[in-house]
């Protein structure tokens, strides 16, 4: 908010930015003018002080909601990623523009200001008969964001589908051993090594140069992620968390070693479409090049390492994915852990019930 100053007179005086005013100059090129508007108080107490900026303060609401009056949704929204395009990755925006276009289309068209709960929900449902939760979910996400930046005063209260419980296969050591025998001595094994034992993600693979590369130690300062232009750049990870240092076991960095520059020459989309060939001649079942971190975390777990090791390797901001990677691989042991509990309790039964 504004301040105000005191004037020589004793009025308060309190200016707030209102346009920009084009001049033009001598050497026949146009330069910018910030124009402000003032708003002045003559009671020389700090009442006045505060008369004077609540009045800039409502003016400036006032104007803003008036430049906002005419936009649509879709309007707004692509001011509202403009805006942003310096601060959120590049993956982000890309999402942001990619949903700009394709989602909500019942909504983008009309005025900002006529959009009601009743016309979200409509148009939630109707998303959600062809969409998954997930991406309901991050369209809805965009819509609150966007709303919430222009139409402050509009509580969003829309009911979301029922999140649908992931599907998760967490590779076993006997699949990534058969997978390291697939992938030895091809493009794809230095990709899979930091993937399984790092566990580090395919961008972040993609972006690891030699540079960060200092005996065991890799620093995982890097990623590297698909823009709005469908162009691959490097940039730094999205959280702080990935931003992060992991010791490799010798048998990994041995692989690294002597090479310059990138580690990898393929980009993430390579390893991905690779990896699915690799995955058949293999003969294993079907999982994603993202799973392998699944399957490194699992077995840190087993191994009775701490979930904040886990996470700090990982470069994992919460425990989230962990438990639910937990979750999905106990459930796969289900059914030999229930086996152990009955016969424990068999036994005991046998040895204990029936005695008289």
């Amino acid at each position: 908010m504004a301040k105000a100053k005191k004037l020589p007179s004793g009025s308060w005086r309190c200016q707030v930015f209102s346009h920009w005013e084009h001049v033009n100059q001598q050497d026949g090129t146009i330069s910018k003018k910030r124009i402000y508007k003032s708003f002045t108080c003559d009671i020389s107490t700090d009442k006045g002080k505060r008369i004077c900026e609540n009045m800039a303060a409502a003016w400036a609401v006032d104007k803003e909601n008036i430049s906002h009056a005419n936009l649509t949704l879709g309007e707004a929204t692509d001011e509202y990623i403009e805006k942003r395009s310096a601060v959120l990755s590049p993956s982000t925006i890309r999402e942001y523009k990619r949903s700009r276009r394709r989602d909500l289309r019942g909504l983008m068209d009309r005025n900002l200001h006529s959009i009601t709960q009743v016309m979200i929900q409509n148009e939630i449902n109707q998303e959600a008969l062809n969409h998954s939760p997930k991406t309901v979910k991050n369209m809805h996400g965009l819509l609150s964001a966007v709303m919430g930046a222009y139409r402050p005063d509009f509580t969003i209260r829309t009911d979301l589908p029922k999140k649908v419980r992931p599907k998760i296969y967490v590779p076993s050591d006997g699949d990534v051993t058969a997978l390291m025998d697939v992938v030895r001595d091809t493009p794809l094994e230095i990709p899979v090594l930091l993937a399984a034992f790092g566990p580090m993600r395919r961008g972040e693979i993609c972006a690891l140069d030699s540079n960060h590369v200092n005996g065991n130690i890799v620093h995982v300062e890097f990623s590297m992620a698909l823009n709005d232009k469908n162009e691959w750049i490097i940039k730094r990870p999205k959280s702080f968390a990935g931003d992060r240092y992991i010791e490799f076991p010798d048998f990994v960095i041995t692989k690294i070693k002597g090479k310059e520059g990138r580690i990898t020459e393929l980009l993430p989309s390579q390893i991905s479409d690779h990896f699915a060939e690799i995955i058949k001649k293999a003969g294993i079942p079907h999982f994603r090049f993202h799973d392998l971190r699944h399957y490194s975390a699992s077995i840190q777990h087993s191994l009775g390492i701490p979930d904040i090791y886990i996470m700090q390797r990982g470069g994992w901001g919460n425990d989230g994915v962990l438990k639910s990677v937990y979750r999905h691989a106990m459930e796969d042991q289900a059914a030999t852990m229930n086996q152990k509990a009955n016969n424990h309790f068999a036994n005991l039964c046998n040895t204990k019930c029936n005695t008289t």
